[in-house]
């Protein structure tokens, strides 16, 4: 099931990259494990998916030394200052950075650990209250200040779009990040690049691939429906 979802999944990024006159290798899909087993993510990785997506600074850390070591791990859910020094090491990228002192924490653990870390800035576009990112008139300010920092460096930003039944709907708020993006970039500021828009989840990441979208986190859509602990 997963190796043919996946399969579904690439056809429909090639299909949005056309529509877009895009090319489908500006496009990453990173598979969004949280809450699955190691198992599917085994079954995800042998048809070349090496890009994950986790949550959870614990999910992620019981999960990384039994898998293979070129796994592309993403950590794509709201990180707590003080579980930082427990991912570092282990993450190629963390999405949701969304505040100044979250950055100096990530920037003081790499210092530690002798290494850079790119980032991404979360904006919460849609402004909604049950969502963290910044507010998206506040987030040049915030990338300016974090840019400062030696051992992080900004890629792009992150949103999560609302829930919705109608992919159509969140265009808006898709194309507000890339503008948003687009604006940034043209600020030429020092240590950071706007080469990255993670946007675009299973029920929309084909809109948000014809607004621009470079990484697009699917997660029921390759490994079905989650089940929660209760």
């Amino acid at each position: 099931m997963i190796k043919d979802n996946i399969s579904v999944v690439k056809s429909n990024i090639v299909a949005a990259c056309k529509r877009a006159g895009r090319d489908c290798n500006d496009v990453t899909l990173i598979a969004v494990s949280k809450t699955k087993p190691v198992s599917d993510i085994e079954e995800a990785y042998q048809t070349g998916t090496i890009d994950f997506g986790e949550n959870k600074v614990q999910e992620l850390n019981t999960k990384y030394p039994v898998l293979p070591q070129d796994i592309k791990w993403h950590l794509i859910g709201h990180l707590q200052t003080n579980k930082v020094k427990y991912i570092i090491d282990k993450v190629t990228l963390i999405h949701s950075v969304d505040s100044f002192k979250l950055a100096a924490q990530i920037d003081k653990e790499a210092e530690k650990c002798g290494i850079n870390k790119d980032i991404l800035i979360e904006v919460n576009v849609a402004d909604e209250d049950t969502k963290f990112g910044l507010r998206y008139d506040e987030t040049i300010d915030v990338v300016k200040e974090i840019s400062t920092l030696k051992y992080v460096h900004i890629k792009g930003l992150m949103t999560i779009a609302p829930y919705t039944e109608e992919p159509e709907s969140n265009r808006i708020y898709f194309k507000k990040l890339r503008e948003l993006s687009e604006t940034i970039s043209s600020l030429n500021i020092p240590n950071v690049e706007m080469k990255e828009l993670s946007m675009g989840m299973t029920g929309d990441y084909e809109v948000a691939i014809e607004e621009g979208a470079t990484l697009v986190r699917v997660g029921t859509g390759i490994f079905g429906n989650r089940s929660y602990p209760q």
